[in-house]
């Protein structure tokens, strides 16, 4: 008879509570065995993987808690000290392995100049498969975003932007006349007008749409955004190959799913329609999308997942950074006023005039401004991953295909002298129109924001406006790491106010030759 047969004859007890401790350690071992991220996996005969130092994190979830608790943190506490490790840090996440670039260096090194291995996505079953559909390009891999990219290259060219110029240009307009009828909705009038363009611009027409539909459409991108990583099955993967009746989260997250498509097609079946009669007016869906010489390859479904992103994308962004800039000049007099000495010195005089989309070229000081804005308050302290599709060293690291490397853009953003300083004056480098040019806030590589530039002609022409004819004050207590960006009321206090009678007729004269004044006083 066997020692622990001796030991089980004479304490049962004892004997079961090891059996059962024994089953537990196994179970313990094979769950961190199958779900063991990336960078901790065995390699194959022959290679060796080495990483940048990191956080031990805990058995089997890594260091999951710590950045969930790092999502609602205005001091970015855990993007700091991850940064304290070195130019990058390697951090596990669950089933996922994610080095964090923490210095603009290894950043254009990896990201930049080797695109072509650090282009892919990790797998999300829930943000991206069930919430999205696997037809959201921004979290599909190189085999599902590849085609989509294509059709969206063509907002990048210079006639495109040209022609959306003159639309930027009118709804900026609008914009500053929504501000005079009703000030206490600023906040509202940002979010109206980037709507409006990218809806213009992906669906040709103006925007006619309800204040409740308008909401519901921001709602989505909302939900969209706060599902990215929020449930642990999209850091175990594998747990989405359970059986259907094992998942009880999928009916919560189909949910979310079947509203997101609800709202989509709402939007999309009009526009659609008038394609089809021939009656539609020129558009990107109309002359690029579903045009026959696209040869688009995607079905229906996937065609309005493409044309609705880039409204929903093109939104949102504009409107939080329109937020930022009036934070900016709470905070920041002095520099609102060195940016209004510029737009005065071109569109002021004996013939004053809103700035126009023309100047900017003239007002460099405007656009380092944009650039210190997307600097100072991130809206994206961190970036989607970028996964590499193959093996590769960098640098006496060897890293295996699918890790994850992430832009940790707090620390890449605050590389410079007095980070917590507003300074539009450390952009002044010939490089003031260029938003990718020192600046990752759109992404970079050959996943860059496909919309950048047009994003930042919008940026431009408003707070170029903005600044010219408005002044802004605090009308309460506020906190300036505190955007409050998922707010669908006034995000902190703020009272807006004309600069004067002679900005007021400008800003109604113009209103009244582009013939958006009534659209204005509607938006009431």
């Amino acid at each position: 008879m066997s020692r622990f047969s001796e030991l089980a004859a004479a304490h049962p007890i004892v004997a079961t509570l090891v059996t059962i401790a024994a089953c537990l350690v196994t179970t313990f071992l094979v769950i961190q065995e199958i779900f063991a991220p990336v960078g901790k996996r065995r390699p194959p005969p022959g290679k060796t993987w080495k990483f940048p130092p990191g956080p031990r994190g805990i058995p089997i979830f890594g260091s999951l808690l710590a950045l969930k608790d790092a999502r609602d943190d205005p001091e970015h506490k855990m993007q700091n000290d991850l940064a304290s490790y070195g130019e990058m840090t390697t951090v596990h996440l669950g089933s996922k392995t994610w080095v964090f670039l923490n210095t603009k260096r290894v950043v254009l090194e990896i990201i930049a100049k080797r695109g072509s291995l650090t282009n892919g996505r990790s797998p999300m079953p829930i943000a991206s498969g069930i919430v999205s559909r696997n037809h959201r390009s921004l979290l599909l891999p190189p085999s599902g975003w590849t085609e989509k990219r294509r059709v969206m290259h063509s907002l990048l060219s210079g006639s495109a932007l040209k022609q959306y110029g003159a639309w930027q240009e009118l709804e900026s307009t609008q914009m500053l006349a929504e501000y005079l009828f009703q000030p206490a909705r600023w906040y509202r009038h940002h979010y109206r007008y980037a709507n409006s363009v990218v809806h213009r611009i992906a669906l040709g027409e103006r925007l006619t749409k309800t204040g409740q539909e308008l909401a519901d459409l921001q709602d989505v991108v909302t939900l969209f955004v706060g599902s990215v990583g929020r449930s642990l099955v999209d850091w175990f993967p594998l747990l989405d190959r359970l059986p259907r009746a094992l998942q009880p989260w999928r009916k919560h997250w189909e949910r979310l799913g079947d509203w997101n498509e609800e709202v989509y097609r709402s939007w999309w079946i009009p526009t659609r329609e008038k394609i089809v009669n021939g009656t539609a007016p020129p558009s990107w869906v109309r002359d690029v999308l579903l045009h026959p010489e696209t040869k688009f390859t995607g079905d229906d479904r996937e065609a309005m997942y493409v044309g609705l992103q880039l409204v929903e994308a093109g939104s949102d962004t504009t409107r939080e950074a329109l937020n930022i800039f009036a934070m900016a000049a709470l905070c920041h007099p002095d520099k609102y006023r060195t940016a209004r000495g510029e737009v005065d010195r071109i569109c002021g005089g004996d013939n004053p005039r809103l700035p126009g989309l023309d100047d900017m070229e003239r007002m460099p000081y405007v656009c380092a401004m944009i650039k210190e804005l997307l600097r100072w308050r991130p809206i994206f302290p961190l970036v989607p991953e970028h996964e590499l599709t193959a093996d590769m060293e960098f640098e006496g690291y060897h890293f295996p295909a699918g890790v994850g490397f992430v832009i940790n853009e707090i620390p890449v953003c605050n590389e410079c002298e007095d980070p917590e300083d507003f300074e539009p004056e450390r952009w002044l480098d010939g490089h003031e129109t260029d938003a990718a040019h020192g600046l990752w806030q759109f992404g970079g590589g050959r996943r860059i924001c496909v919309g950048y530039r047009l994003a930042f002609r919008g940026l431009f022409i408003n707070v170029a406006r903005l600044v010219f004819c408005y002044d802004y004050k605090a009308a309460g207590p506020y906190d300036s790491k505190r955007l409050n960006h998922h707010r669908t009321d006034e995000p902190f206090p703020v009272t807006v106010t004309p600069r004067s009678e002679e900005h007021v007729r400008l800003m109604m004269e113009e209103g009244a030759r582009l013939d958006v004044l009534e659209d204005a006083r509607n938006q009431l």
